[in-house]
């Protein structure tokens, strides 16, 4: 977790360059839909992934430009690891926190009845396995479950809107493309087992926003 610290203190600075201009702040929730990758293994074949959850966030930004402005955003989302071949499932608990920093294009400066936008950026995806290790698990041939962390780079992108609410506040909604390498610290594959690459955290999320 302290690279998680270090990094939130150097994205939190790069955001800081903006200060004096319009910003912004505001919290949104829904859910997270993850991808499953394949796995192939000696023993035959099997998909791993992610369930669906709960999705939590949160950002401060500010509009340096009429069209181009800026986001430090952290999101919380409820992951539990998940191992499927036939009609089997083996799960684990999990959860990931993602920080990272957007480069915003709208379509009308702020105070605008309606505000569409486009986001792209990237920061940093730390999973955390949370359930309980067992010295036997189902699907162990295609992977184990561990209760570690990884931190993977990540790249991401988005669309959304903005209704104004009143002149200071007003409703977000957005749809975000959280994009990592597969995390195989914590869902292990065994040897001779290859898991699928990209893993793609598909966020939509809604809530509530103020300009200062």
């Amino acid at each position: 977790m302290k690279t998680l610290r270090r990094s939130i203190m150097i994205l939190a600075a790069t955001a800081a360059a903006g200060f004096g201009q319009q910003w912004e702040f505001g919290g949104l929730a829904g859910g997270g839909f993850l991808n499953t990758v394949p796995v192939s293994s000696s023993v035959g074949t099997a998909t791993a992934g992610f369930q669906t959850g709960a999705a939590f966030g949160g950002y401060v930004g500010f509009n340096q430009y009429k069209h181009i402005g800026g986001e430090l955003r952290y999101t919380y989302l409820q992951s539990n690891l998940s191992l499927k071949s036939g009609g089997s499932e083996a799960s684990f608990s999990g959860i990931s926190h993602v920080v990272g920093y957007d480069v915003i294009f709208k379509t009308t400066r702020n105070g605008g009845k309606v505000q569409l936008f486009a986001a792209v950026g990237g920061g940093m995806k730390v999973f955390r396995g949370t359930g309980k290790e067992a010295a036997y698990q189902p699907l162990s041939q295609f992977g184990y479950f561990t209760k570690t962390q990884a931190l993977k780079p990540m790249v991401d992108a988005g669309v959304g809107v903005k209704i104004a609410l009143s002149r200071k506040a007003f409703l977000r909604t957005e749809f975000r493309d959280y994009i990592t390498a597969f995390p195989t610290q914590v869902l292990t594959p065994p040897p001779g087992a290859k898991y699928g690459k990209l893993l793609h955290d598909l966020v939509p999320m809604v809530g509530i926003g103020f300009e200062m």
